[in-house]
Order: C-alpha cells, then structure tokens, then sequence
C-alpha cells in the first residue's frame, strides 16, 4: 500500500533524473582516471582490472551485507533499505557507494516491477535500470543460447555423417548421450509455457535434433553465476570452457570447450567483466553487477563489484537476494569462500508486515488488496511472528558475521508495533535500528547508518563456514538443512541419491561449492509454511552440475527454473509517453 502524499516513484526518478550531474563530475568525485571509464551514456561502465591494478595497494573499506526475513510475495524492500543505508551514510558525511544485482525482465514485467529500491530510496536512471542497462543479462542470454546451439547441431551433424566426414571438417565424434543433455534455452522473462519443450520436429535431417528441451530464466543460467564468481577475464574464460553441457555415451562430460564453442559465448560475454555505474537519487555512487533469484541461483552482486567498491569507497554496501536462508547462506558460505573478504556486518531487513504473516497472519497476495491484520494494529501477531526475525539473526551469527536488524517502517506501522519490535531485539541481544528512507530518503536512515558505523568500528571476524570443501555432499546438505532451514534431516529422491554418490566418489568434485535452490517464501521447501516450521524434512529431488561455476545445486521441492507470469502483471501498467518518450507504469 503507497502512502498517497509521496510521490510516485517514476516521479521521483524523473526529478532525481533531471538533477543528475554528468559522468565527467562522478569521475572526478571518485578520483577515476580518463580511461577508466566506458561510455554508456548516463550509465558507464568502470573498467575493473584497470582500476583494480592501479589501486591494488589501496586499503580496503568497510564490507557491509544486506540480508532479510522470509519475505512476503511483495518483497521487504531489501534493495530499497540498501540504497537507504547508501544515502544514510552519505547523509552522515561518509565515503560510501554499493554494488546491487541487475533486475531480470522477468520479474520487471510480471508481479514485482522494477527492482530499483522505491520512494526516496531509488536507484537511478529507473528506467535504463530496468529494461536492461548496458546489457549483461542480453549478453549472458546470447552466450548461453549460442551454447544451446552449439549443442544440438553437433547431435545433428554426428547423426547425419560418418566418421570420415566429421573427420574431414576437422570434427572428432563427441558421441553425446540424447538421455544426459544438461544445457537448455533461456529467456528473460516468466513463461511458464516453455518449461517443458520438444524441438528438432521438422521433416529433414537437416532441422535439427529431435530431443526433450525446456527454456529457464537467463539470469538462472551458470554464465550468470559464473560472472558473479569470475575474478577477472582469464578466469571467466576458463569457467565458460569448463561447462558441462552434456555427457556421452560413455559417462564423460561433453564441455564447451569440447564443442568448441567456449571462445565464441566468452566474446558474447567480454563486456559483461565491467560493472555499471548507476546512483542514488541522493547521487552516490552504486555499481551494478551480476543477477537476482537467489532462490534459484547465487542471487549476489559480484565479487568484481565489492572488490572494486571496496578500493573505491570507505564503506561498501552489497546485497544478497531474499532472505538469510537463502541470499545470506550463499553469501556466507560461497561467495565470502571464494573472495577471501571479510564483511563487517549484516543488515537483516524486517517488515512489521511480514512479521505479522508470521505470527499467522492471512495470506498475502500480490495484486490484490493487504487484509486489514497488516494496515492497523496487532501486536499479538507481530510478536508470534518474531521467531522468523531470530532464526535468521542467529544464522548470521553462526556465521561470525556481525547482525543489526533494519526496521523497514511503512506508514501503516504504529509507534507501539516499532516500539515492540525494539523490545524484543534488546532481549535477543541484536542492535536494532529504525529506518524510513523509503519516505525520507537518507535523513530516514541516518538512526541505521549510524548503527552499521558502529558495527563497524570492530574489526571483522574471521568468517565461520559452515563446512568445508573436504565435506561430503550429503553432509554440507544436511548442515545446510539443519541449522539454517530447521529441518529435522533430509530426504533424498533416488535420482538425487545416484548422482550425489557419484559426485561424492569423484575426485574431480572435491571443492565444488554447495548452491542449494529452494523456495525463498519460507525456511523450509514449501512456500505456504511461515514463521519458524517444526517437524519436517527436506526433500531433495536432483542434484544440477554447474562446471564452469564449480557449483553442485540440490534442488529442494518443486521450485522451477523458470518463473510462471502471473494473472495481473507489471507490464499492463507499462508504457512510453510518446510525446517525450518516457518510460511509465515501471514502480
């Protein structure tokens, strides 16, 4: 529900838009050199070995994480309390800028809108934001289709010509299983329609291969995930031609590099390497880099971008996608593991509205109207619903990392449900702050930058992973389920069960790291259990290879890679005025 005396938030972007100073004077306030930025229009990108190379004896700053609580349908305004901590600490006089994840069209265009923060609160250019800014996603789709490609023409051409003709073109027999192909198509945007595919139906030899396909969301492509991971272009090179795309007939992995393909999805992608410059409406910096869907992907900003914002600026604001179980493990686990950084502290971001659907509260639907329990008054609910808020606090401190919990106060909240909510984290012991940048911007957020100076003032623990890369598979899941999801163990499908004995025996699998996909609507495998869920067991249905990324993914439940479009999407609201050729219709 929009408080309807603040502006819109296309309107606030417009506004912020106009004021916006040009590249030339965010070079020079950043103290970047001539030819380390690349044109884009308003939205350079920074380019990062460049920088990197002449600031590598610099001290990093302060490394400071975003996180939340299982989140309703509509989001918790991660991304907006993000922005509002970035402008909170630039209200406060400090060096501060961030690094978030680009928006998928898919969730642009269908339920949730645009991912550019909110109110005053709001990364900008929205609209450039939104609708693919210097196009990485469109890049990573391109890479990956090629690959898709590659793949199926290669099973047509084995089928259709003998070894002395594939000899003859300088091909070597590759032998590909039909029954084992792991690659797909992607598209960016939710439709459900092609989760289930047969391509290669037409009449002559030369239409391809006939075989089962699906298409995913682009940003759940490995490439994505691999960006995210990738120190630099040698090593996002390298990853794309370890990818497994298929196996033979024998049982070995068919790679892009055996398809000979890798060379030419790395020149689809050499672009991608360099993060985005975009800013607060408050104009400070915020780099952007790599995707969202934590659920069914890494869902983080990159390493690139936090090793480059933290050379850049004294405090460094990143974000991982939904919640603690989700976004925050892999953060933890995966990416601080393989970036060696060491964060000061995590923002756990909480909701009187979703704390409330904890407690019991009715179900929340997007594009229809809140029930009445989330506009007015309930502190019985709200208190229930607490347990959510402290299971995740106590997975970040199982972590080592340092937790302060964001109030994200909406308009609806009352003095006596904020003044709860900081009663009940002084008996858990957590720094609490209130913080209503949405309305206020950075003077609304100054009360939660101050907390995180404060965190910060300590130095940063060393992080406690929850296991080690010498953990067998089954075991880091189990840990995984245990202590971060609550399950009281886990259940493995037959299929999951083969493949994580054959993962488990293979030496080659020995540090791939542990990237669970599962539900982001509650801590267990089912989106409909809220709060703190008792007595259950996750199921896991099949294990998903990532080679290139060097990622092994149970796959929990029935989430699907591929979001379906929703009965009342964002794009019936979107439009260009074509009088000025303005974007609207994207909040």
């Amino acid at each position: 529900m929009m408080d309807p005396t603040i502006y819109k938030d296309w309107q606030i972007a417009q506004e912020a838009a106009q004021r916006l100073p040009d590249v030339e004077w965010f070079r020079e306030r950043l103290g970047l050199l001539p030819e380390e930025i690349i044109p884009y229009g308003r939205t350079p990108k920074l380019d990062f070995m460049r920088i990197m190379d002449r600031l590598r004896d610099k001290p990093d700053g302060k490394y400071i994480e975003v996180t939340a609580i299982t989140p309703t349908p509509l989001g918790e305004g991660k991304s907006t309390t993000s922005l509002g901590l970035i402008e909170g600490l630039g209200k406060l006089g400090k060096s501060v800028g961030g690094c978030l994840r680009q928006p998928s069209g898919g969730p642009t265009m269908n339920v949730k809108g645009t991912a550019a923060g909110g109110g005053n609160a709001l990364l900008i250019p929205m609209t450039e934001f939104s609708l693919g800014l210097t196009g990485d996603i469109n890049d990573i789709s391109n890479a990956h289709n090629l690959g898709m490609a590659a793949l199926n023409a290669r099973m047509q051409h084995e089928r259709n010509y003998d070894d002395e003709k594939l000899a003859s073109i300088g091909l070597r027999r590759l032998d590909i299983d039909p029954e084992r192909i792991e690659w797909n198509f992607v598209l960016d945007f939710c439709c459900q329609a092609l989760r289930h595919m047969q391509i290669g139906l037409g009449p002559g030899k030369m239409d391809g291969y006939p075989m089962n396909t699906r298409a995913n969301i682009a940003v759940s492509s490995e490439l994505m995930a691999i960006l995210a991971v990738a120190r630099d272009l040698k090593d996002l090179r390298e990853r794309i031609g370890r990818v497994v795309m298929a196996y033979d007939k024998q049982g070995n992995p068919v790679t892009a590099e055996d398809l000979e393909v890798a060379g030419a999805m790395t020149a689809w992608m050499r672009n991608t390497i360099n993060p985005t410059l975009c800013y607060t409406v408050e104009h400070q910096p915020c780099l952007v880099h790599a995707g969202p869907f934590a659920n069914i992907a890494i869902g983080q900003s990159s390493i690139i971008g936090d090793r480059l914002g933290l050379k850049l600026w004294d405090y460094h604001v990143t974000e991982s996608g939904f919640a603690a179980d989700i976004g925050f493990e892999k953060f933890w686990n995966v990416k601080c593991r393989l970036s060696g950084l060491q964060p000061h502290v995590s923002v756990v971001v909480a909701t009187i509205r979703a704390l409330k659907m904890h407690g019991g509260g009715p179900q929340v639907r997007p594009g229809r109207p809140l029930p009445e329990e989330y506009t007015r008054e309930n502190l019985d609910l709200l208190e229930k619903g607490c347990a959510n808020l402290f299971h995740h606090v106590a997975c970040v401190r199982r972590s080592g990392i340092r937790p302060v919990v964001c109030i994200n106060r909406f308009y609806t909240d009352t003095d006596a449900e904020v003044a709860l909510l900081r009663r009940l984290c002084e008996r858990e012991n957590v720094p609490c702050a209130l913080s209503e940048h949405w309305r206020y911007g950075g003077q609304g957020a100054e009360e939660l930058a101050r907390a995180v100076i404060e965190a910060c003032e300590q130095p940063p623990e060393p992080v406690r992973f929850l296991y080690g890369l010498d953990t067998p598979l089954r075991e880091r899941v189990e840990r995984i389920a245990r202590t971060v999801y609550g399950a009281d163990g886990v259940d493995w499908s037959p299929l999951a069960l083969e493949k994580a004995r054959r993962f488990e025996s293979d030496p080659r699998y020995a540090d791939y790291c542990t990237m669970m996909v599962k539900t982001h609507l509650s801590l267990s495998h089912d989106p409909a259990w809220k709060g703190v869920p008792r007595d259950w067991r996750l199921p896991v249905r099949d294990i998903l290879e990532y080679g290139g990324a060097r990622f092994l993914c149970p796959m929990a439940g029935e989430i699907s890679m591929m979001p379906g479009t929703g009965s009342d999407p964002a794009y019936r609201r979107v439009d260009v005025d074509t009088a000025t050729g303005q974007v609207t219709g994207l909040f």
